[in-house]
């Protein structure tokens, strides 16, 4: 099973523009931090543009939030830049013969939806912010 890292990747970007505010950063900076090729960076830059979250690109030294850190939550950033909004996947190919085969999705369906709203009602109260301050402390 392949994960996603795009949520990581993207807080990463985001935490190390605002410990970093105020100096030159370039996509190349960002992809050392993350360890990812500079390409996915821009990517994910451009995502969080489009959903508001980043500024668009002006003369500053580096991409800028469109709005403080505190305003900005894992779930704003979640569905910015993960293009799938489901956490957990239901297996779709299940033996419809089989009685438990036949009423397996609709009960795991049933469970995975409470575990997505409770997964995203937590999300929604981290804030970058959060994040950003609790690095910060590791890194003193």
């Amino acid at each position: 099973m392949k994960y996603s890292h795009r949520l990581s990747d993207a807080v990463h970007i985001l935490t190390y523009l605002e410990i970093y505010h105020g100096q030159k950063i370039s996509s190349q900076d960002l992809a050392a931090s993350v360890d990812a090729n500079p390409s996915l960076i821009r990517s994910l830059i451009a995502k969080m543009v489009r959903a508001g979250i980043l500024k668009p690109k002006s003369d500053a030294p580096a991409p800028q939030l469109s709005r403080p850190a505190a305003e900005i939550t894992l779930l704003d950033v979640y569905y910015a830049v993960e293009e799938n909004h489901h956490l957990l996947h239901i297996d779709e190919q299940t033996n419809q013969q089989c009685p438990v085969g036949k009423n397996i999705q609709p009960v795991l369906g049933k469970a995975y939806d409470q575990i997505q709203a409770a997964a995203e009602a937590m999300m929604k109260q981290i804030t970058l912010q959060d994040v950003v301050d609790e690095v910060a402390d590791r890194i003193k």
